[in-house]
């Protein structure tokens, strides 16, 4: 990130300046990835809780939990991604300002920062039961080896959507410190709707990619990714059905699937693959998708 951008980012401009290259590390000025981390959580926590949840201190607790740790696991996922790609990272025109590309950062620093945040990941993680203990150490592998997916498969947006939705599970083991059908349900759910968001976002790279010999769905689909992200999403809003029914939702969880549909049908028909900058905003609305889902989750728990 350059001087200008840094000024225009509110938040990184009132951190000192030594601090600032870390919080770039972990990628604090573009918050859609924490957004992206936390809302399958969010899912769960609402559709497991009780009828009143905005009343329920373990609703409450939960939800504070899971965003800080949304916070603090991004950044450590970020760091471990760019820890891996650092050569990758200084060939690409969108990525060679980062700071361990850039220089900025030394690894062993980069490394000291990582530690630092699994710690305080461990200390939030241990205020929940032995189920969703469990499920947060077995995500760690997960988050260790997504950055190398894309020198072996074509598919390293599944792999991202096998480790971005753990929460879906977590939150509900959260609320219930058991796994049940509509847990797995979500989270199947949020895996289809990672392949088809991230799908989206991969398409800002594929040139550069090429060149450099990383893979992608967004490579791999091509000309036909439009097709498959309606796909993915498509299988996303059923499995979200299938989740309200086993668990329980009520009806106004199902009438908010109906705007979360059209939002879906609005990205994908108007998208411009070739456009990096119009993918970025289709990657970034994704968020208001989950959004509303969520706000649908807690309604249907209170109607």
């Amino acid at each position: 990130m350059s001087h200008t951008d840094i000024k225009q980012n509110k938040l990184i401009a009132m951190l000192p300046e030594a601090a600032r290259p870390y919080a770039l590390l972990m990628r604090l000025d573009r918050p859609i990835g924490i957004w992206l981390l936390l809302l399958p959580g969010l899912w769960s926590i609402a559709m497991a809780s009780g009828d009143r949840p905005f009343l329920d201190t373990g609703f409450l607790k939960a939800v504070a939990l899971f965003a800080l740790g949304a916070v603090i696991m991004r950044g450590a996922g970020c760091i471990v991604n760019d820890l891996w790609d650092v050569r990758f990272d200084r060939a690409v025109e969108r990525t060679r300002t980062r700071p361990l590309a850039s220089g900025a950062i030394k690894p062993w620093q980069a490394a000291g920062l990582l530690l630092a945040l699994f710690l305080f990941g461990l200390v939030i993680l241990l205020q929940f039961e032995l189920v969703t203990i469990l499920l947060g150490f077995l995500s760690l592998p997960l988050i260790v080896l997504y950055p190398l997916m894309k020198r072996w498969t074509w598919w390293p947006q599944a792999f991202l959507g096998l480790t971005f939705n753990f929460g879906a599970l977590m939150g509900w083991s959260a609320m219930k410190d058991v796994l049940e059908p509509a847990a797995l349900l979500l989270y199947a759910a949020g895996f289809f709707w990672t392949l088809g968001y991230d799908t989206i976002y991969a398409h800002q790279d594929k040139e550069d990619d090429a060149l450099v010999g990383v893979k992608s769905t967004a490579r791999l689909f091509g000309s036909e990714s439009r097709q498959w992200v309606a796909g993915f999403y498509g299988v996303s809003f059923f499995l979200l059905a299938l989740a309200g029914l086993a668990g329980g939702a009520g009806i106004l969880y199902f009438l908010a699937l109906v705007p979360a549909a059209a939002h879906h049908y609005r990205q994908v028909t108007d998208w411009a693959m070739d456009d990096p900058r119009d993918s970025l905003r289709r990657f970034k609305a994704a968020r208001d998708f989950g959004l509303i889902v969520f706000v649908g989750a807690v309604l249907g728990r209170l109607f």
